[in-house]
Order: structure tokens, then sequence, then C-alpha cells
């Protein structure tokens, strides 16, 4: 992938979105919930504090996250669609 996040930016490959619903009925695109889960494929290296020290990053390559429903910034590279965001906007680690 050629894209690298910069300070506390984080970039996550949204999972996918759901194709049925629990009854087995087909959704259409725009009946499809917009995804708040994914998996970390790139970290910056943190944030700079006032004092000039970088604050490390608490998430890290290969996590599965869940971020804000409408945080972001979503972008296509090769294709494949990723959402960068603030790490201040990824809500919690799935662990498990």
């Amino acid at each position: 992938m050629g894209l690298r996040p910069l300070g506390d930016k984080v970039v996550v490959k949204p999972s996918e979105e759901e194709e049925k619903t629990p009854g087995g009925i087909l959704l259409p695109d725009t009946a499809k919930k917009k995804p708040q889960e994914g998996k970390v494929v790139a970290v910056g290296n943190g944030r700079i504090l006032e004092n000039g020290e970088i604050k490390p990053m608490s998430v890290k390559v290969g996590d599965t996250v869940l971020y804000a429903k409408y945080g972001g910034t979503e972008v296509t590279i090769d294709g494949q669609d990723y959402v960068l965001l603030d790490e201040d906007q990824v809500f919690a680690i799935i662990e498990g």
C-alpha cells in the first residue's frame, strides 16, 4: 500500500458491509450500514506534545478496531477503500 500516515493518523481497512439481513433479504447498496469496524493497516509515529516529545500510538498494524461512524476521510488506493482517522476517532480495539 502506498499510504504512510503522519503524526497521530491511522489508516483502517473497513470490514465488509452486510449483504443480507439476518432474515436472508439481499440489501441494495443504498440500504447497507456504513461499517464502524476495520483492520488497522498503517499508523503514524504518534502525537507531538507541547514539550516536543512524541506520544506513542495506542493502536498498531493488525489491530481490529471500532471507529467513529462518520469520522475520518475515505480514500481509495488501487481499487481498495480505506479510512484515514485521527487516533482519537478510534474508540476501541477488539480483542479475541
